[in-house]
């Protein structure tokens, strides 16, 4: 089994898995101030209360656009759990191509999810990631990264109006019953929520007008995916979990040319 870790600026998803497989997964609060034994304790209870044993671990991996986070990780990993962890990032040798003007800072989660796309989909797919910021992936079938959008997160936008205007309250996000509220919270909420939603059909339409594919897949994932997707016109699948996936293929594509890498070295320092 291995133990993958995708670290959001809000929070962090954990995803065990076997053969490909997704077992099981977790969501914490991402908290760059936890220390290598705070983590660790609380990634080993998590494994363990779901009924996992912790011995048949024999590996784990990191995206992570908290970078201060990625140095615990690693070290929690190799301390608390006994394996090596992967860091994945643009440098890593992937079967993927970043196509854009400045490939160095495409954030590790945008770089797993086109590996997952492409693997998993094989169709130019757009990928609409519903996180902290909403992000928008242009990838094709042949795992290319195009480029894309990023816009501020549902929850981002939310919070900032209720921060900004000194009358109105903090209403959860959830679907409304009607589109025009008669009461103050009831607009609000619709007004997140349907604003939100009315974001991701136009943009999705202007993407694929100039990318030129008007039937490139459209994929929702991210933590707001499934309440949110289902009221989007544009969205034709919901993959909650595409990052984790991508995060595996990336961990086991890096391994796998780690292992072959070993004999070689190994027989090159014989005299």
């Amino acid at each position: 089994m291995n133990l993958v870790f995708d670290v959001g600026n809000t929070e962090t998803v954990l995803g065990l898995f076997e053969a490909g497989t997704l077992l099981e997964h977790w969501r914490i609060s991402t908290w760059p101030e936890r220390t290598v034994d705070e983590v660790g304790l609380l990634v080993r209870s998590l494994v363990r209360e779901s009924g996992f044993d912790l011995d048949l671990l024999t590996g784990a991996a990191i995206a992570s656009v908290v970078p201060p986070l990625t140095p615990v990780l690693t070290e929690m990993a190799e301390r608390h759990l006994g394996v090596q962890a992967v860091v994945v990032d643009a440098r890593s040798p992937l079967p993927i191509r970043l196509d854009v003007e400045e490939p160095n800072t495409v954030g590790a989660d945008r770089i797993v999810n086109t590996l997952a796309a492409a693997r998993r989909f094989r169709t130019d797919t757009i990928a609409v990631d519903l996180g902290t910021a909403t992000t928008f992936d242009c990838i094709t079938r042949d795992g290319i990264f195009c480029g894309g959008i990023i816009a501020p997160g549902v929850h981002t936008g939310a919070e900032s109006l209720v921060r900004r205007t000194s009358k109105l309250p903090r209403v959860d996000l959830e679907p409304p019953d009607t589109v025009i509220g008669r009461r103050t919270e009831t607009a609000i909420r619709s007004g997140i929520f349907f604003g939100a939603v009315d974001a991701i059909d136009g943009i999705v339409r202007r993407i694929k007008a100039e990318w030129n594919r008007p039937d490139a897949l459209v994929v929702a994932t991210g933590g707001l995916a499934t309440l949110i997707a289902p009221y989007c016109a544009t969205i034709d699948r919901v993959e909650p979990f595409l990052t984790l996936y991508g995060l595996d293929l990336a961990y086991r594509h890096l391994t796998a040319a780690r292992d072959r890498l070993v004999p070689l070295k190994a027989a090159a320092r014989r005299p």
